[in-house]
């Protein structure tokens, strides 16, 4: 048994990076008071960047990382002009952003599909990797995974005990007291909002340049969405996102150990398991509607015009 289990917790830990930045960008972005649901569009646009990126430099991920997050910063600038600016529907936009996304990456990586990337190969961390069970678990992996843990413990520090977190929070909760008091709003949500677009595109160009170093259409294969759906489960708590991103992690890298472990069951249920993890958890969550009032901001959604 636990020779399945190292590597399925091992994979785990690689497979909830996507989520732990695009849900940590998502969890940021609505705490400002902003609800951006394209995230899935941002990640895809974010992944073709960086993989292109990667391709024509021969960088790989050095170039990659920052590539998709430039990529994903601006796509989710589109839709803060539209909802902050414009004071469009922040739902009807962020759906049309993913849209687009998929679409445009879709467009774009039609001439990368015969390309593949060398990968990045686990960072092997001396003394620590030799460890029996934890080694292969924790200290083998690439470093990207250490800069979620990284990303992770700077965003739950800011929001907890700096300035700057504060300010996100009065702009979510009440963005006409937040602007009487002299805080600028747009500006505040505008830089929340591109963090999060930033952060997504982090996550698509972890897929396509360090994941899984090819170009396939679509790769983000419903990542997105599970992180918008990760925040509202983390009741917009980073520690409760990092612990249910490695979760659904768990549960994806599953599906692909499931015939060693001898679970008989159709390879179609065991590739929907994640997404209907999401339905669960989701509908749990929701029925304690004490919990979600008392952590959602308040302003999620509003559109605000000093």
């Amino acid at each position: 048994m636990l020779e399945h289990l190292v590597p399925i917790l091992a994979g785990a830990l690689a497979a909830a990076t996507p989520l732990i930045f695009a849900g940590l960008g998502e969890l940021v972005t609505e705490r400002s008071g902003v609800m951006n649901l394209g995230v899935e569009g941002m990640m895809s646009v974010g992944a073709i960047a960086a993989f292109a990126a990667a391709s024509h430099s021969g960088h790989g991920a050095t170039l990659g990382l920052p590539a998709g997050a430039l990529a994903g910063m601006l796509t989710a600038l589109i839709f803060a002009f539209f909802t902050l600016s414009l004071a469009a529907n922040q739902a009807a936009c962020g759906l049309a952003l993913t849209i687009f996304g998929v679409g445009l990456s879709a467009f774009i990586g039609q001439h990368y599909v015969s390309y593949s990337l060398p990968g990045l190969a686990g960072l092997n961390l001396p003394l620590l990797a030799d460890i029996p069970v934890l080694g292969p678990i924790f200290f083998r992996q690439n470093a990207v995974v250490y800069l979620s843990l990284l990303a992770f413990a700077i965003v739950a520090w800011v929001l907890a005990k700096s300035k700057l977190g504060l300010m996100l929070k009065a702009v979510g909760e009440s963005p006409e007291s937040a602007h009487a008091i002299g805080y600028p709003v747009l500006a505040i949500r505008y830089g929340a909002v591109a963090f999060g677009g930033a952060m997504a595109g982090i996550a698509g160009a972890y897929l396509s340049t360090v994941y899984t170093p090819l170009w396939v259409q679509n790769m983000s294969a419903g990542r997105g969405w599970i992180s918008v759906a990760l925040v509202v489960f983390a009741t917009w708590k980073p520690t409760r996102l990092l612990l249910g991103a490695y979760l659904f992690g768990g549960i994806t890298i599953l599906q692909f150990h499931a015939q060693g472990l001898g679970i008989a069951v159709p390879v179609q249920v065991l590739a929907a398991l994640p997404y209907v993890a999401t339905v669960i958890v989701l509908v749990a969550i929701s029925r304690d509607k004490r919990l979600l009032q008392l952590n959602l901001p308040a302003s999620l959604g509003k559109s605000f015009l000093p």
